[in-house]
């Protein structure tokens, strides 16, 4: 076997472990296929106005509508009643439900008119009613086969909730709501099923969906590889520094932190061993390096969409708002990796088993040709809906003309089979997030909760940034991202921007980034599981270190909220002095983590030595990363003259124990 098909051979061991996704049989395979250019066709029609398609897109609820009945009845084919069953054959009643989930969702596409007009949102007819409460029961099982039983059960919680309202406990208690109204209301408002999440799917999700699918099945994601290991993979610790490049390249694309890792990870796990970096380190730098791909412009998944239709914003605002944290936080993974390798004397791959960055660039310049397409129309022309089409027709046409990557018929089905797979998932879990969001729309919750929370805190503004970030957290760990995201966007998001006067744009990415944080901190870790499966290492072995990698990451989110100048919010000089304030904390908070700094070199030897040396070294770049000032109880001259009597001990200290380290043992790196 040759070392690409072990590698492909790998990559596929390990979406088996992790995608519980089931294949169709030969006379079905075609469903997917058809059900991606069928809602293809309907979403260009919806976008462009082209008018061909007005019986499904001539209303913009009829879209949204159109788009669930075509999906959700596929969550009934492709995944099975039980995760674990590996079904042959698809059992009869998974057929009996798609269907039934078919015909209901065509009866709300054909009585859109009516149920915009007619108000059935508060007053239908028994049938609607009959159809609203088979489509609640459908949509709450689909998010379980798509999202896991952890979704199921909140949104099952919530969706029920007006029912039991005025019985609640004080802070949560609400106006009720019967059964038939609650029904009504979830299938046929605009606040439930059809709200934001689902709008924001429709109008902006699809189009990168299919962009990021299109460019992994036409190379794309080689060709980052290899252009990070031509760029890269002769430096100390190189494979692992080319981790951080193309998972970060590849992340801010495919929007999936578990498929980034499968993706990159085969090739550059494997070559981190081979210098010398232990399974569990190699898996850590991947999942940390697929986990920031997800938080990186231009593209950074499903969430940043929602996100910027909750703040009723561009979508390149959000992506312009995460340019510095995601830079810090590739920074700081990047500085650990290099004083590890230092500190480890771990060199790069020899330059002869390196791809020639000549013959990459001549192979695939038409990636970055078609990158640098989609982020001008998004960041200049502000075009985010139709973007990602016209950059994956571009994309198509160019690599048509490749020789290299040219696609056969077989590619063509693949890749609409992997997009409806995504289309699928995605919009059973929206759908049932949307009933939690509905029912506190619903019941008047979402206006008092805000309040209730700041009650909670007593008034003060870090206790509810640290509630925010360990409830953010634990719902992350229980549910996918987005679904966490949307639910603290309506509960927590008023009172941290009510509460504490804090910026809109600086809490929803404060929200998105501690969401984040499940991927790589145990025990559940998927990201750091999944890179663990591919490592052939122990899961909560690669979970810690991705933790250790990946610290920067979680007080990050705290200095953009006390400082949205790191978000790009505030004047030019102040945006940039903030930046480089930051940017030299965090190479020293990173350096500190591995006790290796550069042009200093190691930090100290022996135990109690070495944790003094870097105590002080981590306190001064915590210190310097700080913004002053605010919530803050110093200025910023003050932290700074505290970073710097920190740090000077610190390095004099690493130098005098350079100078008197036993022989063979200092090792500078300079």
């Amino acid at each position: 076997m040759t070392k690409a098909n072990t590698q492909d051979s790998s990559a596929q061991q390990a979406r088996e472990q992790i995608s519980q996704a089931r294949r169709l049989p030969p006379g079905l395979a075609w469903i997917p296929g058809a059900v991606t250019v069928v809602l293809l066709l309907m979403t260009l029609d919806y976008l462009f106005n082209l008018g061909w398609l007005n019986i499904v897109t001539g209303l913009e609820t009829q879209f949204y509508y159109a788009v669930v009945a075509l999906l959700l009845p596929l969550v009934y084919l492709l995944w099975s009643f039980r995760a674990s069953a590996r079904q042959a054959t698809i059992p009869w009643y998974d057929y009996l439900l798609s269907a039934v989930t078919l015909l209901i969702g065509g009866y709300f596409v054909y009585n859109a008119d009516a149920i915009l007009e007619r108000g059935w949102a508060f007053a239908a007819p028994d049938t609607a009613i009959w159809a609203s409460y088979a489509y609640w029961l459908l949509i709450i099982e689909a998010a379980r086969r798509a999202g896991g039983w952890p979704i199921a059960v909140i949104v099952t919680a919530f969706s029920l909730y007006p029912l039991v309202a005025d019985v609640m406990p004080g802070p949560i208690q609400a106006f009720p709501s019967s059964l038939e109204e609650t029904a009504m209301y979830h299938t046929m408002s605009t606040e439930s099923i059809m709200g934001v999440p689902l709008q924001a799917f429709a109008g902006l999700v699809i189009g990168f969906l299919v962009f990021g699918v299109v460019l992994q099945k036409s190379g794309g994601g080689k060709f980052f590889i290899n252009l990070a290991f031509a760029l890269l993979g002769h430096v100390r610790g190189g494979p692992a520094k080319v981790s951080i490049f193309s998972s970060g390249l590849m992340g801010s694309m495919s929007g999936s932190v578990i498929s980034n890792v499968l993706t990159t990870g085969v090739l550059s796990i494997p070559a981190m061993r081979r210098i010398g970096m232990g399974r569990s380190f190699a898996g850590g730098v991947e999942a940390c390096a697929s986990t920031g791909g997800v938080l990186m412009p231009p593209v950074m998944g499903a969430t940043a969409f929602v996100m910027a239709m909750f703040l009723d914003v561009p979508y390149a605002s959000v992506a312009l708002a995460a340019v510095i944290p995601s830079v810090l936080y590739f920074l700081g993974l990047f500085i650990q990796i290099d004083a590890y390798a230092a500190r480890n004397e771990i060199k790069g791959l020899p330059s002869a088993e390196l791809p020639s960055l000549k013959a990459t660039l001549k192979e695939g310049w038409y990636f970055i040709f078609v990158f640098a397409l989609l982020v001008w129309m998004l960041l200049v022309m502000q075009r985010e809906a139709v973007a990602p089409f016209y950059a994956t027709a571009l994309l198509l046409v160019l690599n048509q003309l490749s020789k290299h990557n040219r696609w056969r018929w077989t590619d063509v089905g693949e890749t609409l089979s992997g997009a409806a797979r995504l289309f699928a998932e995605l919009i059973a879990i929206l759908a049932g997030v949307g009933m939690l969001v509905g029912s506190l729309s619903m019941t008047g919750l979402s206006g008092t909760i805000a309040n209730d929370f700041i009650h909670l805190a007593g008034g003060s503004v870090p206790l509810l940034l640290i509630m925010g970030a360990l409830t953010s957290f634990v719902l992350g760990i229980g549910m996918t991202v987005t679904a966490a995201y949307i639910f603290l966007a309506v509960a927590l998001a008023p009172a941290l921007i009510q509460g504490g006067g804090l910026d809109p744009m600086a809490v929803h990415m404060f929200i998105l980034y501690w969401g984040m944080l499940s991927f790589i901190t145990p025990p559940v870790a998927l990201g750091a599981f999944a890179a663990a499966t591919v490592a052939g290492a122990r899961p909560m072995a690669t979970g810690l270190q991705a933790m250790r990698l990946g610290s920067v990451i979680y007080f990050i989110p705290f200095l953009f909220v006390l400082n949205p100048a790191l978000i790009m919010q505030g004047a030019p000089l102040q945006i940039l002095l903030v930046f480089v304030q930051a940017l030299v904390g965090i190479v020293l908070f990173a350096s500190a983590m591995q006790g290796y700094l550069i042009g200093v070199g190691r930090l100290g030897h022996g135990v109690i030595q070495e944790a003094v040396i870097r105590a002080l070294v981590l306190l001064s770049g915590l210190t310097l990363a700080l913004p002053g000032g605010g919530m803050v109880p110093l200025t910023q001259l003050e932290l700074l003259g505290i970073s710097l009597a920190t740090l000077v001990p610190g390095v004099l200290l690493a130098k005098w124990s350079q100078h008197h380290a036993p022989k063979g043992s200092v090792h500078t790196g300079h």
